[in-house]
């Protein structure tokens, strides 16, 4: 019996169908293991998730695709081509920025051209500032892509190790110091070191207390950024659509009761209504915090327990919403910036809701290559702390009356105003994602070894494997597909060993 015919024969099970559960599924399929995929909501997707509108579903989560040759890489992997099952739509435009005082800034996916901008924006001093933090960035992400995003399992000493041997990491990393510390340094424009702080969040955290190395994410959208024809959970549906066609099966509308486990050894899941499937390997998709609290069985708490010491990322009050629109003129990205952006993170880091944060606007129908006119999706995402407490929405009405009452100084106006049926809160992010306490991120990314604290794919319980965005290498979309690449070829390496 060769080895894809004693793989066949072994069942895995896979809890949550995010974008890291259907990239596990895709590649353990591929090596030619019997996957089920268990989905206790009625999408696919995870936080790709997606609400009703009059026009269709309008993305709820990610908005855009950056690092594309990740996936270009899974669908490859499985003898298919990306092209075959999504559009990738290039964009031009990054983003469109925007201040109190009227000034507007595009940066755009070349770098020529981004630069121009700022010099036009800000002067001569601040493009070749560009361009010399252009430059770090990109050392940064290419030092740190192989040993650290695609290492299965790093460690200080290995990476220190490494790190030493090459001085202009060293140099670049700026070990000990904040990203706005290092941002003040780099810009003399205080604007554009708001600008580049912002991209701290992108991991659910602050510039002021993240460290300067994760500067590296600005070079993974400067490296390109794309939209899905027809949405971003077009993306979801086309990974789930390979799994399948690769022999996996997905059940929907299907919620784990229990990871069950006999003598620190997965033996199956029990589910809510009442069924039982046997697995000699599960690997879960969601925040890793709800094995750490028993909500999958007492058994399990074992696989995450370290999750427990460290802070929640942050999260965010999301509108998903349909409207016509006037006043100023929109790309795909676009952000309103603050008078004051330290407060805002302020307020985040002791708990506070903002109020008044930074805005990302999507307009989503903007990024797919035909004209707009009449009703347009549209989404909004504020800054908010963790916290699933109910207390946390009794400022909502007086809130969200001040977010559109700022957009609308910037000239930016709905018809109709979304109301707070669109809104989407951290303690409902709680609720659709369990015991996330609705952080969008897993832990926190504040601190210098931040990066090195978050769950591996295997873990100390035999068959239990973790992956997602609270599993190295931490949260995003790309970061998402690479740790489900990790979580599969932790289960392939040990399958081969046994």
């Amino acid at each position: 019996m060769d080895r894809t015919q004693r793989n066949s024969r072994r069942k895995i099970v896979i809890i949550g169908t995010g974008v890291a559960g259907l990239v596990s599924a895709i590649r353990l399929a591929t090596h030619g293991f019997t996957v089920l995929l268990l989905e206790q909501h009625a999408q696919v997707g995870g936080k790709m998730r997606t609400t009703d509108s009059l026009i269709g579903p309008v993305d709820a989560g990610p908005t855009v695709l950056t690092l594309r040759q990740i996936f270009d890489e899974v669908f490859l992997s499985a003898g298919r081509k990306l092209d075959d099952y999504v559009t990738l739509i290039s964009q031009k435009i990054i983003a469109r920025h925007w201040w109190p005082d009227g000034a507007t800034l595009d940066l755009y996916s070349d770098r020529e051209q981004s630069a121009a901008a700022i010099q036009s924006f800000s002067g001569d001093r601040s493009a070749a500032e560009f361009r010399a933090y252009c430059e770090r960035c990109e050392q940064l992400f290419h030092g740190f892509e192989e040993l650290l995003l695609r290492n299965p399992n790093p460690r200080i000493t290995s990476l220190t190790w490494r790190v030493l041997r090459q001085p202009q990491l060293i140099r670049h990393m700026n070990i000990g110091q904040n990203l706005a510390g290092r941002l003040k340094r780099d810009f003399s424009d205080p604007r554009l070191a708001q600008l580049f702080g912002r991209y701290a969040t992108y991991v659910g955290g602050s510039p002021v207390h993240t460290p300067a190395i994760l500067g590296l994410i600005w070079h993974a959208e400067a490296s390109g950024v794309w939209t899905v024809k027809g949405g971003m959970h077009q993306l979801a549906l086309g990974l789930s659509q390979l799994a399948v066609d690769l022999g996996a099966s997905v059940q929907r509308q299907c919620k784990v009761e229990r990871i069950e486990i006999q003598n620190g050894r997965v033996t199956g899941v029990a589910l809510a209504d009442g069924r039982r499937i046997s697995a000699d390997t599960v690997v879960f998709n969601g925040d890793p915090r709800a094995l750490s609290v028993g909500a999958l069985g007492a058994n399990s708490r074992r696989a995450a327990t370290r999750v427990l010491r460290y802070d929640r990322s942050y999260s965010a009050r999301v509108y998903s919403f349909a409207a016509e629109i006037s006043g100023c003129e929109l790309v795909h990205h676009n952000v309103f910036f603050a008078d004051d952006l330290i407060s805002e993170f302020n307020d985040l880091q002791t708990g506070r809701i903002p109020k008044n944060p930074s805005l990302y606007l999507c307009a989503e129908d903007r990024g797919q290559n035909h004209p707009t006119s009449g009703l347009e999706r549209f989404e909004i995402i504020a800054n908010a702390p963790a916290n699933q407490q109910a207390h946390q929405d009794d400022d909502l009405d007086q809130w969200h009356q001040n977010i559109f009452r700022r957009l609308s100084n910037f000239g930016v106006t709905f018809h109709p105003v979304p109301t707070l049926q669109n809104l989407t809160t951290p303690r409902d992010f709680h609720h659709l994602f369990p015991e996330s306490l609705g952080a969008l991120y897993g832990q926190s990314p504040h601190g210098m070894l931040a990066a090195l604290k978050r769950p591996r794919a295997k873990t100390r319980l035999v068959g239990l494997y973790l992956a997602g965005g609270g599993t190295h290498p931490g949260a995003g979309v790309p970061m998402a597909a690479l740790s489900g690449m990790h979580a599969a070829e932790a289960i392939v390496k040990d399958q081969t060993l046994a």
